[in-house]
């Protein structure tokens, strides 16, 4: 597993707290978070400088209310995928989980304002998104579900990837499909 690559955020008021700049993970503490203002600046007495993506994170908050939590992440399978410029078609219904098939955002380099743009452009109306080259970027109301979507878009990334290497061509849901998978999601887990 990569020790420095991806990073976190949680909202904080009109900021965000975020995990530090190129630091490894395993020896990371709750005091090694950077709090943040929307415009990059870390709040005073900051030990750490925030991560390198502080702008994708601003951006998303920004363009989405709902976002309590981002998580970037270069998880192998969907990070080969984003290096293919390919998104995760319909080829399984959980695909509902993002709000729909997931986008591949267009390339831009790590760290810069045209990256926030692409990812906040190819979030819309989804939760989830790869980005070209790089990885990938769930959004969640908390840090628990943006992280099972990551965990969940990993996943389908898998197992997109593996009907790929079969030489198989994955039959892909039509919408009336997806409508239906929808509905039945509505009431899942509510008992009755």
């Amino acid at each position: 597993m990569p020790s420095k690559s991806g990073n976190l955020s949680l909202r904080d008021g009109d900021g965000f707290v975020v995990t530090p700049a190129a630091l490894p993970y395993a020896g990371m503490t709750g005091g090694d978070l950077v709090r943040v203002g929307p415009d990059g600046s870390a709040a005073p007495g900051a030990r750490h400088r925030p991560s390198s993506e502080w702008r994708l994170h601003a951006a998303i908050y920004a363009a989405r209310p709902e976002a309590g939590a981002v998580v970037h992440t270069h998880s192998p399978r969907a990070t080969a995928l984003s290096c293919a410029r390919r998104g995760i078609p319909p080829f399984h219904y959980m695909v509902l989980l993002a709000g729909g098939p997931v986008r591949c955002a267009e390339h831009a380099t790590f760290g810069t304002q045209a990256l926030a743009a692409n990812c906040v452009a190819a979030l819309a109306g989804r939760r989830a998104v790869l980005l070209a080259n790089h990885g990938v970027v769930t959004i969640g109301a908390t840090l628990a579900a943006a992280v099972t979507l990551a965990m969940e878009i990993e996943n389908l990334a898998g197992q997109y990837l593996d009907l790929l290497a079969a030489g198989l061509k994955p039959v892909l849901l039509r919408k009336r499909d997806l409508a239906e998978a929808a509905a039945q999601f509505a009431g899942y887990g509510r008992g009755g």
